[in-house]
């Protein structure tokens, strides 16, 4: 009889403990998330890649090399900039031309000087740092009549620093020879090429 109960007790507390057991597993983290190990077999039993994707990073695009386009040769530097601005040139009265062909050249010589920067002063003006001397001529070929020129550069002193020369060809403005053939565009062009000279001449530092 006694032997009996032992053995219902014992029973009954096996049975008790299995059930704290099965509780307990429950509710425990560990037992509704399979360990590591488990869940690298279980992916592997069903075909599934367990293996962690590498975040793909992009490398930064390299710098643009600098520039080495070469700057347009109408640039000009500081010293030259400077070399214009502080010119204050005088013309000289115009030798060989006529009153009519002499006119629109001085009126061009004004303009293209002001878009260069250049500063042209009167004839009494004492400031002059260089002056301009002009000689021209013509030559007439049929109908076409060139015109040749020729300017001196002079310091205040007289000295002659530089010269510039060349001719312009163009069609006969009018009857007869000479002159009076010459149209105001041909001296205009003239013109232009003479202040585009001269302040190149002074870019390149100012000594013929």
């Amino acid at each position: 009889m006694r032997r009996s109960q032992v053995t219902t007790v014992s029973l009954l507390a096996a049975l008790a403990l299995g059930a704290c057991t099965n509780a307990k597993d429950v509710l425990e983290p560990s037992a509704i998330t399979p360990p590591a190990g488990s869940a690298q077999s279980s992916a592997a039993s069903q075909g599934t890649s367990t293996t962690a994707t590498t975040p793909t990073t992009t490398a930064p695009a390299p710098s643009p090399a600098p520039s080495t386009t070469a700057s347009p040769a109408t640039s000009r530097t500081p010293a030259q900039t400077a070399a214009v601005a502080k010119t204050r040139l005088q013309v000289a009265p115009i030798v060989g031309a006529s009153v009519e062909a002499a006119a629109p050249l001085t009126a061009e010589l004004q303009a293209r000087a002001r878009q260069r920067g250049l500063t042209l002063v009167g004839s009494t003006d004492q400031t002059a740092t260089h002056v301009l001397k002009g000689y021209f001529s013509t030559m007439s070929e049929g109908k076409d009549t060139t015109v040749i020129y020729v300017w001196d550069i002079y310091d205040p002193s007289g000295n002659r620093l530089h010269r510039i020369n060349g001719q312009q060809k163009a069609p006969a403005a009018g009857s007869g020879e000479g002159w009076p053939t010459v149209a105001p565009a041909t001296m205009q062009a003239i013109a232009d090429q003479t202040i585009d000279q001269f302040a190149a001449w002074l870019g390149s530092g100012g000594a013929g």
